[in-house]
């Protein structure tokens, strides 16, 4: 991207996969999926790596390999389902929408076990972080997609809901009644966005 004319070039970014609403409305779904591995400029790009890796760690040890790369797509295409509902006119792209979708998973951990310190005290301190990054994204001019961080959270924390956590931890299931209600609020989130995105 660099040697085609720059990862902050707006026409580079859309040939390389980069969303807009008016591209997904012309049914380029893929762009649900593409602007995860594309980032705006080199500091995006280091800054998502860095948070990727470090919360990374733990919800892929406790989610196991496969689950934890359920919850990022999931939560991915969460985000940038919200971006395109309510910021259609812009060109967005990044990993921040999968990041906050781990973000959410912690979250949903630090719900149904409680009971777990652990589990407790990271999740509180997840929520404290996304409130500082939500309070940022919401400053003037930030130039920040904080719909797609929100799409990620929610698609994040309900995902982990549905999937679970690796069998090998000795942690109880999530019990079916959530489950049921993380399934139907995933779908009717899916659904109302992808009719308010004009998608439909």
């Amino acid at each position: 991207m660099t040697l085609a004319g720059g990862t902050e070039n707006g026409e580079v970014l859309i040939n390389w996969g980069a969303m807009t609403g008016s591209l997904l409305q012309a049914g380029q779904y893929y762009r649900l999926i593409t602007p995860m591995f594309i980032h705006i400029g080199f500091e995006h790009l280091l800054m998502n790596m860095l948070t990727l890796y470090f919360v990374g760690i733990y919800v892929e040890k406790i989610f196991g390999h496969t689950k934890f790369l359920i919850i990022y797509f999931i939560a991915g295409f969460g985000g940038n389902l919200a971006s395109a509902t309510w910021l259609s006119n812009s060109i967005s792209a990044g990993a921040s929408g999968a990041i906050f979708g781990l973000f959410g998973a912690f979250l949903m951990l630090g719900e149904n076990y409680r009971k777990v310190p652990f589990f407790k005290d990271q999740a509180r301190t997840f929520l404290i972080f996304i409130g500082l990054n939500l309070v940022f994204d919401f400053l003037p001019n930030s130039g920040i997609d904080v719909f797609g961080h929100l799409g990620g959270l929610l698609f994040g924390f309900l995902s982990a809901y549905i999937i679970g956590v690796n069998r090998s931890l000795d942690l109880p299931k999530v019990r079916f009644f959530k489950k049921i209600g993380a399934i139907l609020l995933l779908l009717t989130s899916v659904i109302v966005m992808w009719f308010m995105s004009g998608m439909a």
